[in-house]
């Protein structure tokens, strides 16, 4: 893909002024500032414990920042302007949250079958019937490789492989249309053959809605090179670095450098000691 760095031309998808959040005496994010650009391709990377979840915890309005705000897109209003996520109602932020995809790390597929998991908010929020639920979940089962048969609608979640969870989860996330789409750690814990079919995956998700915005948590050093985006960095709280990978991987901070050598290590789950 190509080289990915800030769009400033364009429309604003999430703007991040000022967040901070401690957990007791732990200082999790110490002011982030970050403008994330609608069609962008961002990763968000940085050592463990850095931040990155904290973060995108607080985009997903799961947690409440200490101070500073989290501003989105407003797609179902006439100029699409941005909210400030933490002055919106449940009802609200259900709406919001309509045009958004989120992969988690752990899938967080509940009990039921395949159906299930992509029918609920098809159901709940947009009120489509059962025959209307059919039609898209195997179009996005067929979108990510997966079968749309019957049967496999049917299928217990608790039978499917790593490899077919994850890309289940990518269903669900398609399955809104959703104008963002998250992923938190896509490929931690999977075997390189499955993390490849997966960085395939989210490249041909990406490429099939140019306009749509994409954010990846991630310490997937293969999936940085392969995708090209653009590359924040957190630190200690703080964004340190933002801009392309290529100016990523030439960098010679006593933090970024150490932090691109060790990313397999901490893709595999290893606790690093150091700089990182």
């Amino acid at each position: 893909m190509n080289e990915q760095a800030p769009n400033q031309s364009g429309a604003v998808e999430i703007k991040i002024d000022g967040l901070g959040k401690s957990f007791g005496a732990n200082h999790a994010l110490r002011g982030i500032d970050l403008t994330i650009y609608r069609g962008d391709i961002i990763a968000v990377v940085g050592g463990s414990g850095c931040g990155k979840t904290v973060l995108l915890n607080h985009i997903l309005g799961l947690l409440t920042a200490d101070h500073g705000r989290v501003l989105v897109a407003d797609h179902d209003s006439s100029g699409e302007g941005l909210v400030d996520i933490s002055q919106l109602t449940s009802n609200q932020l259900d709406h919001i949250c309509m045009h958004w995809g989120v992969v988690f790390q752990k899938n967080a597929l509940f009990s039921g079958t395949v159906y299930d998991n992509i029918a609920l908010w098809l159901s709940e929020v947009r009120n489509l019937n059962r025959r209307e639920i059919k039609s898209i979940a195997r179009s996005v089962l067929v979108s990510v490789g997966l079968d749309s048969g019957d049967d496999f609608l049917d299928l217990d979640v608790h039978d499917l492989s790593g490899g077919m969870a994850k890309r289940l989860a990518v269903a669900r996330a398609l399955a809104m249309k959703p104008a963002v789409i998250f992923y938190d750690e896509p490929t931690t814990g999977l075997d390189p053959t499955t993390s490849l079919q997966i960085h395939d995956l989210i490249v041909a998700t990406h490429a099939g809605r140019p306009g749509r915005t994409t954010v990846i948590i991630t310490h997937d050093k293969d999936l940085l090179i392969r995708l090209r985006p653009r590359t924040v960095m957190i630190h200690q709280g703080r964004v340190y670095f933002d801009g392309s990978l290529d100016e990523f991987e030439r960098s010679d901070s006593p933090y970024i450098r150490p932090y691109f050598n060790l990313m397999p290590a901490l893709q595999q789950g290893q606790k690093i000691q150091g700089p990182v």
